[in-house]
């Protein structure tokens, strides 16, 4: 076997992760904007896979799933939260939120939802945001929250839990 083809089986035999990228937007007066997916239960915010076998960063991933899923193509602000969340029946993901800034009602005029994953969104209260998403993604978004309101750097989360 030559050397690349040792690399190769190498590199097949690494363990598989998942990467997620969202964005964390809010209106005026706080309400975080999420959305209800058509291909599963519940709500999500405007965001999803990674498609790092394009070399795609969780930045450019946020933002490209941003611009399909509900047309507002920003520039995305700073990294809030970093959740590895452990997988059951898939591998592990590293899902990584990013500040998406508070949009404006030309904004939210301007939201157009991606027809074929997308039924509805809405802007949600902080203390109703966990009625809306549990486990790990409702307390991600809760942290990301505290970081814009406390300035404080990037929360490294385990499941939506504080790490270290």
């Amino acid at each position: 076997m030559s050397a690349s083809a040792d690399y190769a089986a190498y590199i097949a035999s690494l363990p598989r992760v998942l990467a997620g990228a969202a964005a964390l937007f809010r209106d005026g007066e706080g309400r975080v904007l999420l959305v209800e997916p058509s291909y599963r239960e519940g709500w999500a915010l405007p965001g999803g896979t990674v498609e790092s076998d394009d070399g795609e960063t969780p930045r450019q991933g946020a933002r490209r799933e941003t611009a399909e899923e509900i047309g507002l193509d920003r520039e995305l602000g700073r990294l809030l939260a970093v959740d590895w969340v452990h997988g059951t029946g898939r591998p592990p993901l590293v899902a990584y939120l990013y500040d998406g800034g508070v949009l404006g009602e030309d904004d939210l005029k301007a939201i157009r939802l991606q027809e074929e994953e997308l039924l509805s969104w809405r802007l949600v209260p902080r203390e109703e945001l966990t009625q809306y998403l549990p486990g790990a993604l409702g307390r991600r978004v809760l942290a990301g929250l505290d970081v814009l309101a406390d300035g404080s750097g990037t929360a490294e989360l385990e499941n939506g839990h504080r790490a270290g």
